[in-house]
């Protein structure tokens, strides 16, 4: 269908602009094997519900690298994200302090963290997060700008005293 001027009825679509946030930088060395590790981990994900394999990386303070994928269940309540895969892994390993996390999600889909892989990463001190796909180039997000207002973090002596 046309217009009487000749344009088409269909409206040219602006291209989106990348949130302040998001930066597409060259990566550093340490960010640059943190997605690796992370597609790496993506191609080992337990996805056959969702067919949406997820794979994450976490560098500690330390240096170290430990990677997660997503582990679905039938009941679906039960299911992990690989962030937080990732995060309990270093924490199960000694690792308290993380600097950055990596996550690798399927081509063409800009994929953030959930909620709940936010306030973990918060608990751990995450400063950075990498956001990535197998194509593409990968997009630096300063923590902060994906958890604004974090629970705050209570002393675990206060909160669980006498139990």
């Amino acid at each position: 269908m046309r217009r009487a001027s000749g344009r088409s009825a269909k409206r040219a679509r602006r291209p989106r602009r990348p949130l302040p946030a998001l930066r597409r930088p060259h990566l550093s060395k340490e960010h640059a094997r943190l997605v690796r590790v992370a597609a790496r981990a993506r191609r080992r994900a337990y996805a056959p519900y969702s067919q949406f394999p997820v794979g994450a990386a976490v560098l500690a303070s330390d240096g170290t690298v430990y990677a997660g994928c997503n582990v679905e269940n039938a009941s679906y309540g039960l299911a992990l994200c690989a962030e937080r895969v990732a995060i309990h892994t270093a924490v199960a390993n000694g690792r308290r302090r993380l600097t950055a996390v990596a996550v690798v999600g399927p081509a063409g889909i800009t994929l953030t963290p959930c909620g709940a892989c936010r306030q973990v990463m918060e608990e751990f001190g995450v400063q950075n997060v990498i956001l990535a796909s197998p194509r593409g180039a990968p997009t630096l997000v300063a923590f902060p700008a994906l958890l604004p207002s974090p629970f705050p973090q209570v002393a675990a002596r206060g909160r669980h005293a006498g139990l």
